[in-house]
């Protein structure tokens, strides 16, 4: 059997950050890692350090968007580099077009996220490590702010999430994009650069090249304290989730109407917004909520009516309770 070619070694910082991923997040499992490598600097990164973590143990997956005139050009460098250091490597052609009141940048998020676990599940991996790091996770926080986001947009990215049945994890969340750049570099290993990250039509551009290098010359520590306000975001809204999860089994599923008015507005709110996205797979604007809020409280008598659009459907009354009704 012909002995593989082994990936270039990174530092062994990085060799570290990997191994300490794995041990938290995979210890015990046999399985191979999966790693979403689009033939970037970061994703390269990751991918070394993976199979230093992991030696023969990795399977790359590279998500073709074909929204690009450079997406195959993206394709054929992955396919280059996997080939020269011996990684088994899945490409997968993805449709990003977005349905209707849905954004190109959602839209091209969730066919990512679903094409990249069940690649995951057809190569038996454990989990699927992602390359976003400090300076992503910076311009999350931010984007976030410029949008008047609740706690689950400041809460930004999560280490480790659940999606489609995979386990998703982000190892370099610590880790600056220009220390990544210069490990790439350091270890001789080729990557490219996406034309569409200079673009600063895009927000999240505008963020990367002139808010966030202003932020760090003025608080060089920003990084890190962005990344503070979003773990406490994250714990906010978990304890949220779980009072939500409580309301829920005292107003039912569907939801009584009369529970809902007993509730104070703030609690009131929150058990309707994780009603929504947990059981009718929709989210609601702030308006909306407020809408639906207003509705309810004005639902004094059996003849009243309730019926407002949210998602892809409408919330209805229907006698005591409501009901999440999508749109055929």
């Amino acid at each position: 059997m012909a002995v593989l070619p082994k990936p270039p070694p990174p530092s062994a910082t990085l060799q570290q950050a990997a191994a300490h991923a794995w041990h938290t997040h995979g210890a015990g499992s046999q399985a191979p890692l999966a790693v979403a490598y689009s033939g970037g600097a970061d994703s390269t990164a990751l991918l070394l350090a993976a199979c230093a973590a992991r030696p023969g143990q990795v399977v790359a997956l590279h998500v073709n968007h074909q929204l690009q005139p450079a997406a195959s050009q993206f394709e054929q460098h992955v396919r280059h580099c996997c080939h020269a250091w011996g990684v088994p490597l899945q490409v997968l052609a993805v449709n990003a077009q977005a349905a209707p009141g849905q954004s190109p940048e959602e839209a091209a998020r969730d066919s990512r996220y679903l094409a990249l676990a069940q690649a995951a599940a057809h190569a038996g991996a454990a989990q699927v490590w992602l390359g976003q790091h400090a300076d992503d996770q910076a311009e999350s926080l931010l984007l976030a702010l410029t949008r008047g986001a609740g706690l689950a947009g400041l809460a930004a990215m999560p280490e480790r999430l659940q999606r489609h049945g995979c386990t998703f994890v982000r190892p370099l969340l610590q880790w600056p994009g220009a220390a990544l750049r210069a490990e790439v570099e350091q270890a001789g290993a080729p990557y490219v650069n996406d034309p569409t990250n200079t673009d600063t039509q895009r927000t999240r551009n505008r963020l990367r090249h002139q808010v966030l290098p202003a932020l760090l010359q003025a608080f060089p520590q920003a990084r890190q304290t962005l990344a503070r306000s979003a773990r406490h975001a994250a714990q906010a809204q978990a304890l949220l989730s779980e009072l939500a999860a409580s309301d829920m089994q005292h107003v039912g599923h569907p939801p009584a109407i009369a529970a809902l008015q007993a509730l104070s507005p703030a609690r009131q709110a929150n058990v309707l917004r994780h009603w929504l996205h947990a059981h009718c797979a929709a989210r609601a604007s702030t308006a909306q909520l407020h809408a639906l809020q207003h509705q309810l409280q004005a639902c004094r008598t059996a003849g009243h009516r309730i019926d407002l659009k949210v998602g892809h459907g409408h919330v209805r009354r229907q006698g005591t309770v409501l009901r999440y009704v999508p749109l055929l």
